[in-house]
């Protein structure tokens, strides 16, 4: 068991990210608005990006290079729409994950702390444990959390089952009016997380192959495998606590980071009782908190490489110098949308499924050139998972355009 723990790194990683905004505040709403109806959603949203996902380790054990490299081999300004894209959207993310962050911090430990403060005091603790511990730290603290998470939101579940009276109802169904498939997109961009966490996961791989000389191709895929079915499953379990606790109960989610934080641990602790309150309460916080570290790290890492690649120039401080520009951008954010946590988030999430189609279709192209090894060329059920997953995105996409 050690030796497996070992070698998981980037996959847990991603799991990190993912299991945050997208499953405790987006999983819960849509089972305590839709019930089970929009169970069809997560699962497809799953299956047609896992491809996409997957390819970022797959291209970084490969060959070495990051995902970012590939995009500068596929041409330079495949490279430059990245760094667009990043721009638009990393202030929006990184706000959007940390306002819930403080807003759980808050609940938990009190608001003699207000919560401006406590998205400061959360980005500085990030900030320390990230210049001092970097990518190995990282790596440990996340292997924790994981499980401690994937516990504890178990064993909610199973009491939230024990003391639901009625049968489940799985009735499925398709969002109608602008409102409802606005959220039915925010849900599936961040389902089970934004796809340029594909270019975060080839850089952690990389870190981890500098530490684990045996992180081979097929350790990455089988690392990548255990925390992507971590993520589905903890989003289920989400979508099934919202749906137990608060379908058809009158009760409604807040747009306000403390108010709904504090709803949220409630659901919980109805769940299991009120002796798990302060239990329920850190696992929320340290799933947040690691989506929040994650984030603050990838982000910055990715554009000093890209800035390095556009450039033909290394930048020693640019990590340095792309993590404060990101503090300061989301605490700039974060002081205009304090209040209106739920607009932010769908902002950040809806930004991400528009720009989903792009990620999927370069690193398609990406895994399927001459820039992979032929060996590790997706197989022929990948191909067409990958196509289809292709179609979905952008026929969403337009959709949603549509009824703009």
């Amino acid at each position: 068991m050690s030796k497996l723990l070992k070698k998981l790194g980037p996959g847990l990683l991603f799991a990190g990210a993912a299991i945050g905004v997208s499953h405790l505040v987006q999983s819960t709403r849509a089972g305590a608005d839709f019930g089970l109806g929009l169970l069809w959603a997560l699962l497809v949203v799953n299956l047609f990006k896992y491809p996409f996902f997957q390819f970022g380790p797959r291209y970084a054990s490969a060959t070495g290079e990051s995902l970012l490299h590939g995009y500068k081999k596929l041409g330079k300004g495949v490279l430059v729409f990245y760094f667009i894209l990043n721009i638009a959207t990393m202030f929006t993310i990184q706000a959007a994950v940390t306002i819930v962050t403080a807003g759980l911090a808050t609940t938990l430990f009190g608001d003699f702390i207000d919560l401006k403060t406590w998205t400061i005091i959360i980005l500085c603790i990030c900030l320390v444990i990230l210049f001092i511990g970097k990518y190995k730290l990282l790596d440990r603290l996340m292997k924790i959390i994981i499980i401690i998470l994937t516990i504890s939101t178990l064993i909610a579940v199973v009491f939230a089952f024990y003391k639901q009276d009625a049968s489940l109802s799985f009735t499925q169904v398709l969002p109608k009016n602008s409102i409802e498939i606005a959220f039915l997109i925010a849900f599936m961009g961040w389902m089970p997380a934004p796809l340029d966490v594909a270019v975060w996961q080839s850089l952690w791989t990389i870190e981890k192959q500098k530490d684990e000389k045996e992180y081979t191709p097929k350790s990455a895929l089988l690392d990548y495998n255990i925390g992507y079915v971590v993520a589905i499953f903890l989003g289920i379990s989400f979508l099934l606590l919202g749906y137990l606790v608060m379908y058809h109960s009158g009760n409604t989610f807040s747009a306000s980071a403390a108010v709904f934080s504090n709803q949220l641990i409630e659901m919980y602790t109805k769940s299991l009782g009120s002796w798990a309150y302060i239990v329920i309460g850190i696992a929320a916080f340290t799933t947040m908190f690691s989506t929040t570290l994650t984030t603050l790290d990838a982000s910055p890492r990715a554009m000093n490489k890209t800035m390095e690649l556009l450039t033909n120039k290394p930048f020693n401080k640019g990590y340095l110098a792309w993590i404060i520009f990101l503090v300061i951008g989301s605490i700039i954010i974060f002081f205009y949308f304090a209040s209106e946590m739920g607009l932010l988030i769908k902002i950040a999430t809806i930004l991400s499924f528009l720009t989903a189609p792009f990620y999927a279709i370069i690193n398609y192209i990406l895994i399927s050139g001459k820039h992979t090894p032929k060996e590790w060329h997706p197989t022929k059920a990948l191909h067409v998972l990958s196509i289809l997953g292709i179609i979905f995105l952008i026929g969403f996409s337009i959709w949603y355009i549509t009824i703009l």
